[in-house]
């Protein structure tokens, strides 16, 4: 009895093949596993599409766009004449400044009272000198002016001989250069020209 009892115990070759072949399946699901994770990871990852160039917008962008030689001349041109006439129509303020100052001058010392045509003239005189030493550069600022007039002969005087040394020193100016003495004499300029309305209003 005994002897029959441990021959069931034992196990069969049947049963040993069988545990062998699960042990083996195991160990080569596992190892299928594995190199499918280590192919996953190690697949590369597709590189995002690049978007296509655009160069990013300015205002220089929209005010300038690309031309060509030829346009790039004619626009160069373009700038050239436009300085010339600004220049040009300073000139002409400048020489229409001495004029008048010229004018204020002689009725004072023919004896004509200052009125209503003077005090046009030195408004007149006013602009001028303030367009003058704006389109040269120029802005508002507080101006002394060295000695000033006491009366109004001395006024017109200065302001006569201011007009007329703007003037010269305006078409000695290149129209590329940017003057310090232009400017600060059409400030003197305008300066007189407000002190000089003070003597007869």
């Amino acid at each position: 009895m005994l002897q029959l009892h441990n021959a069931r115990n034992q196990p069969t070759p049947w049963h040993s093949w069988c545990r062998v072949l699960a042990v083996a399946c195991s160990v080569l699901g596992l190892m299928l596993c594995s190199a499918l994770m280590t192919c996953a990871q190690s697949a590369p990852h597709p590189l995002p599409t690049p978007p296509p160039d655009q160069k990013p917008k300015s205002i220089l962008d929209d005010d300038k766009p690309n031309l060509g030689p030829i346009e790039e001349e004619m626009r160069v041109k373009q700038s050239i004449r436009a300085a010339e006439k600004e220049y040009k129509e300073n000139v002409e303020r400048a020489r229409e400044a001495a004029e008048l100052g010229v004018e204020l001058r002689d009725a004072l010392n023919n004896g004509h009272a200052f009125g209503r045509e003077e005090s046009k003239k030195l408004d007149r005189l006013e602009k001028l000198a303030k367009k003058i030493r704006d389109e040269a550069g120029g802005c508002d600022e507080e101006l002394q002016v060295d000695d000033p007039p006491g009366k109004l002969e001395t006024a017109v005087s200065r302001l006569a001989d201011v007009a007329s040394s703007l003037y010269k020193s305006i078409e000695k100016t290149p129209r590329q250069v940017v003057s310090a003495a232009v400017i600060e004499e059409a400030n003197v300029l305008l300066k007189l020209a407000r002190l000089t309305k003070n003597f007869f209003h």
